[in-house]
């Protein structure tokens, strides 16, 4: 098949279960909803052959104007090395206007990413499993409605950009936990189902010993339940993840552009992405 029978239109509600086929295909654990989710944050675009079946997706999820996320890039095995992963990411270049870019690269894609200009940036971890029977930590409360103005201010503050409607998308499909110092939140962690259990993400904490007590609190409630947590490799917790039952399995490149190395990040840190599409 020719690049000239491939068709760029709009991602849109039509495009998911095509979406979900290709995303099997690269034993990716999404479902419909997380599709639908990833979507409702995002626009993009998928590619069409000659019978209308999707041989290719991306989606750019904005953050503000801070920056955006290009993320669920597939191309079908069929279709690669035909340059539809170029046209499918001058798409999002489009679509994400001046922002800066974030991503996190599998293997495969590095090579066009750094072509591209992106720069690798940091190592993201994934870790899944069957969580071990831990006992409830000290100093760890769930966050009710009323909180979420304050944790938004407070992950725009670690995150550098402005996550107001993934907080939001979280809150309709999950839970958060916060810790409180002097009345004031100085942490946060949320959970939902994805997958083939539930990620535990953004964890936003000032310290390690914090990041645990989140992902703590709620893995106390799901002993023997399957959990994921994708982290930076510099947060130091890959290790005690193990330790509870969460295998380190894959991961992915954390890659920006514009580089943005020299950036010093904020306290608290980010231990916890929502996951490796959405940062």
């Amino acid at each position: 098949m020719q690049q000239g029978e491939i068709e760029l239109r709009a991602f849109g509600p039509d495009h998911i279960e095509g979406a979900v086929a290709l995303s099997r295909q690269e034993n990716w654990p999404h479902r419909p909803q997380d599709w639908r989710m990833a979507l409702q944050l995002s626009s993009g675009a998928v590619a069409l052959d000659d019978r209308g079946q999707v041989t290719g997706t991306i989606l750019v999820t904005p953050y503000g104007m801070d920056c955006a996320m290009i993320n669920m890039v597939i191309v079908d095995r069929a279709m690669r090395g035909k340059g539809l992963g170029r046209r499918l990411m001058d798409k999002a270049f489009a679509l994400a206007e001046d922002r800066p870019l974030r991503l996190v690269a599998t293997t495969d894609g590095m090579p066009l990413y750094e072509k591209l200009g992106f720069v690798p940036s940091g190592t993201i971890l994934q870790h899944q499993g069957q969580v071990a029977e831990l006992g409830a930590p000290d100093g760890v409360e769930a966050a009710g409605i009323d909180d979420l103005l304050e944790i938004k201010a407070l992950d725009r503050d670690a995150y550098g950009a402005d996550r107001e409607a993934l907080i939001d998308a979280l809150s309709e499909r999950g839970q958060f936990a916060v810790i409180r110092r002097n009345g004031a939140i100085e942490a946060y962690a949320a959970i939902r189902p994805f997958g083939r259990g539930e990620v535990v993400g953004p964890v936003i904490a000032g310290s390690a010993d914090e990041a645990k007590a989140l992902i703590g609190f709620f893995a106390a409630s799901r002993g023997g339940a399957f959990l994921r947590v994708d982290t930076d490799s510099r947060t130091g917790l890959a290790g005690w993840l193990a330790e509870i039952g969460l295998a380190h399995v894959g991961g992915g490149v954390t890659m920006d552009r514009p580089s943005n190395r020299s950036a010093r990040q904020a306290r608290p840190k980010v231990y916890a992405l929502a996951n490796q599409a959405l940062g």
